[in-house]
């Protein structure tokens, strides 16, 4: 733990004191050949009463002071007036709070980059859309207003069929009364899914007689062959390919506004979960440029045992803002979109489906054996996206074989989402090591919903159990996976705390943690989490200046409130980022 400038001084005024006792009696002059101890000046000092250190040893500090992108000092109002030069900038707080910079624990950077020039048809309070038609036409408002041309691309984001009246999935039918002009794709909200018209499908060489992928599902009309236009997991791959690419100054122009998207809510440290090296090639060009002001740390996406991983070398260390953090397998789907891998059968099974539907797994247990084997023997951390409790099962038991042979690779193997995580499980987690990432924010958007439809009362209750996590010592984060929903860290704080849903129904109580926990899932455990404790997470000295300033204090407002409070600045490393001024 770095020293802090408080627990020096005690140590120095008594140092001076023994001194003086063995020899100013018969020298009554300091030595002038002994040096005066410097202070470093602060290019910029923050003092106030509502500085939140998430540091146990500091816990009422009055200030910090900062000098080239570092903290230099945290303690009293004397501590660090001390540091206090004829250039440095003081900052008074007031009421407001300062507290380390948010770290994004999950998401996809580029993916919400790319996806912020494409049609929002989310429901509120993301987006408007309502129903089937408040989707159709707000695309045929975009087509219109945008002038596109016959035959170009039209990409939406976001459509939510459990929440719109109809309860399903656009189709291809309703697609193509928007355009047979225009191929037009949707990506549901959950990423998972997605549904295209007629000329969508024909680009992606998909009709009656495609056979489903493995992971993936082709969903077909009430004759069992004609695609409906409604494709699941892996079976996306095929359109998806052939969506258009941006060229690369609509691609950094893309980064730029995401990284001010993610400052806004307070975010220091950007992931890039699931990154194709193209992606990665795009954040590291903008790089060498000088265009990031956040830091992006990009998870490389393993798709196959048999692809190879960028060289060992290329991993762990910043390059300027861009870090290569680790590799990321996506294992199984989504809970609101039914293709998770569930132990038991959905609550409600999705149209068209047995009874004792519960999902399935992107990948044979083999092939996951062998993508986990082939990270960690990398030597690399490993994120591994697990919905579902059954594919919880599939990693824990891969992780743990791969333990047992000796392969450990760094450690802090990560299960991202661990939704439906059970009590057993987490046992045997807590023993491997491994850190769940609760999607917290899921209480409060599809909360309803997995209570009613997709687990029933009893698992419903339990979605990201970040108490039973703390009951046993486990270091565990949470997360928006952005752009799923939107990167709104109060919101998450909020959730993961308060576990309230839209209907304002509080879902399973008992699964709440303090606020305090929940702001270290975001700021400290989200450090550990990429092995950057050390260097962010908290406010401690030697540490990167990464900060937010809230409204007010988290801590001390009644939770009914927490919602209320607004990010006022953020500060990454030093440097001001992103003011609501």
């Amino acid at each position: 733990m770095p020293i802090h400038i408080q627990k020096l001084v005690p140590t120095f005024v008594a140092g001076v004191a023994f001194s003086c006792l063995a020899g100013c009696a018969a020298n009554e002059r300091v030595d002038a050949s002994i040096p005066t101890p410097q202070v470093q000046v602060a290019d910029r000092i923050y003092l106030g009463e509502n500085i939140v250190t998430m540091d146990p040893d500091t816990q009422n500090s009055q200030g910090v002071a900062v000098a080239d992108g570092k903290i230099i000092a945290v303690g009293t109002q004397a501590d660090i007036l001390r540091h206090k030069g004829a250039t440095s900038e003081i900052l008074e707080l007031g009421s407001k709070a300062l507290l380390p910079g948010f770290i994004d624990a999950h998401g996809h950077f580029t993916f919400q980059a790319m996806l912020l020039s494409a049609v929002n048809l989310s429901s509120p309070p993301v987006g408007q859309v309502t129903n089937i038609e408040d989707l159709k036409n707000t695309l045929k408002s975009h087509i219109a207003s945008k002038s596109i041309p016959k035959g170009q691309w039209v990409v939406g984001y976001g459509y939510d069929e459990s929440l719109m009246s109809e309860g399903r999935h656009p189709t291809r039918t309703d697609l193509d009364a928007v355009s047979n002009d225009h191929p037009i794709y949707l990506l549901h909200v959950s990423g998972h899914l997605g549904s295209g018209n007629s000329l969508a499908l024909q680009a992606g060489d998909i009709g009656p007689y495609s056979p489903d992928p493995e992971g993936g599902v082709i969903r077909r009309m009430a004759d069992g062959k004609t695609p409906n236009g409604v494709l699941e997991e892996r079976a996306q791959y095929a359109v998806q390919k052939k969506l258009p690419t941006p060229t690369p100054q609509q691609a950094l122009a893309g980064l730029a506004a995401a990284q001010k998207l993610y400052a806004s809510y307070g975010i220091t440290t950007v992931q890039d979960g699931a990154a194709s090296q193209p992606s990665i090639d795009l954040v590291r060009a903008a790089n060498a440029q000088g265009l990031l002001s956040l830091d992006i740390v990009s998870y490389f996406y393993l798709q196959k045992p048999e692809q190879p991983l960028p060289p060992e070398d290329e991993f762990g260390q910043y390059s300027g803002r861009f870090k290569l953090g680790g590799v990321k397998l996506v294992l199984d789907g989504s809970p609101q979109g039914k293709t998770a891998f569930l132990s038991k059968p959905f609550h409600v099974v999705p149209d068209g489906q047995k009874t004792d539907y519960r999902g399935y797994p992107n990948y044979p247990t083999d092939k996951v054996n062998a993508m986990v084997s082939k990270v960690l023997s990398h030597n690399v951390p490993m994120l591994a996206h697990a919905n579902g409790d059954a594919m919880g099962d599939i990693l824990i038991n891969a992780v743990s074989s791969a333990h047992g042979k000796g392969i450990k690779g760094q450690g802090r193997s990560v299960m991202i989402h661990a939704q439906t995580v059970r009590e057993d499980q987490l046992d045997r987690m807590a023993e491997l090591g491994m850190i769940p990432s609760f999607f917290s924010s899921h209480v409060f958007f599809w909360g309803d919903y997995h209570r009613d439809s997709v687990l029933g009362p009893v698992r419903g209750a339990r979605i990201s159990p970040a108490k039973s996590a703390l009951d046993r010592n486990i270091i565990f984060t949470t997360h928006n996976d952005a752009p799923i929903v939107p990167p709104d860290m109060i919101r998450l704080l909020w959730a993961t705390s308060q576990r309230e849903t839209r209907s304002g129904k509080i879902l399973g109580a008992e699964q709440r943690v303090s606020i305090y926990d929940a702001l270290k899932s975001m700021t400290i455990n989200a450090a550990y989490q990429n092995f950057e404790e050390g260097i962010k997470g908290s406010i401690e000295v030697g540490k990167h200046a990464d900060f937010v300033i809230l409204s007010g204090n988290p801590l001390t407002l009644p939770p009914a409130e927490l919602l209320q409070l607004k990010v006022m600045k953020t500060i990454s490393r030093g440097k001001t980022v992103f003011s609501a001024n």
